[in-house]
């Protein structure tokens, strides 16, 4: 059986949409059953906003890698010892918010690979599905399908995005297009031509070295510019807007039916 590291790659490979939900303000175990049977294809657990546990994250992995279902975490940063310490708690990738350089992506690379290739000490309440923390095993199970997804969010980043979407370690290149557009001077306006233009530069340098950009949250407007790797909001956003339609809903019913008591009969 493929993991779920395995499978989100493999999905990447094809032209097919890929498309998850991000949990910032709220994340629950179950949350992982939830998006595996809506027919999303990921879970990102957000670290850098979101104030979880540890053993939370960890516990909300595990499932994900039972289900054999895809959970990624944000992290805060690319420092290796914050690196080390998310692998600790099971993901089977990462999201890394604002990378401007390669040399962020080499601190990353530090703290994934064991020796001789990196700096990592195996082990971790999120790692006990590994048989063995041997190197041969831990690179052909863990190393060789972690997905490392850096964050393009600023000016510098976008300066440097042919490096960083060329540095081996990188999966596919992400979008911070509000974090993005405030470094641009355009926040948040995604209609404006600068803002636009980076986003289609961007991705011309991700299709250049064959891989995908990460990006949210208008999935039918990224389609057609043809993006596939997709994610369609926070899961307080998604609750939110779905509980709203719900209520508007059921107010026009009621509304709509007391209108119909209070007009007499025709004669």
């Amino acid at each position: 059986m493929l993991t779920p590291g395995q499978t989100l790659k493999a999905q990447l490979a094809t032209d097919a949409p890929v498309v998850g939900l991000m949990a910032t303000d709220h994340a629950w175990p179950s949350l992982v059953e939830i998006c595996q049977r809506s027919g999303l294809d990921y879970l990102i657990v957000d670290c850098e906003h979101g104030n979880f546990s540890a053993e939370l994250v960890s516990h909300i992995c595990q499932i994900g890698r039972l289900a054999n279902f895809p959970v990624l975490v944000r992290t805060i940063s690319c420092e290796e010892t914050v690196v080390r310490r998310i692998i600790d708690l099971g993901p089977c990738g990462i999201l890394i918010p604002c990378v401007e350089s390669t040399e962020q992506l080499d601190q990353v690379r530090e703290a994934v690979f064991m020796p001789p290739r990196g700096r990592r000490r195996p082990g971790g309440m999120g790692n006990y599905w590994v048989p063995n923390f041997q190197y041969n095993t831990w690179k052909n199970d863990f190393e060789d399908h972690f997905i490392v997804i850096p964050q393009i969010e600023s000016k510098t980043g976008v300066e440097n995005v042919e490096a960083i979407a060329a540095h081996p370690l990188v999966t596919a290149v992400g979008l911070g297009p509000y974090d993005l557009s405030a470094d641009l001077g355009c926040c948040w306006n995604p209609e404006h031509e600068q803002f636009l233009a980076t986003l289609d530069h961007i991705k011309s340098v991700a299709d250049a070295v064959g891989k995908k950009v990460w990006a949210g949250c208008d999935g039918p407007a990224l389609r057609a510019k043809g993006y596939t790797f997709l994610w369609v909001g926070t899961a307080t956003s998604i609750l939110t807007n779905a509980l709203s339609q719900v209520v508007q809903n059921l107010k026009a019913s009621v509304d709509g039916l007391s209108i119909g008591m209070e007009t007499p009969p025709p004669a």
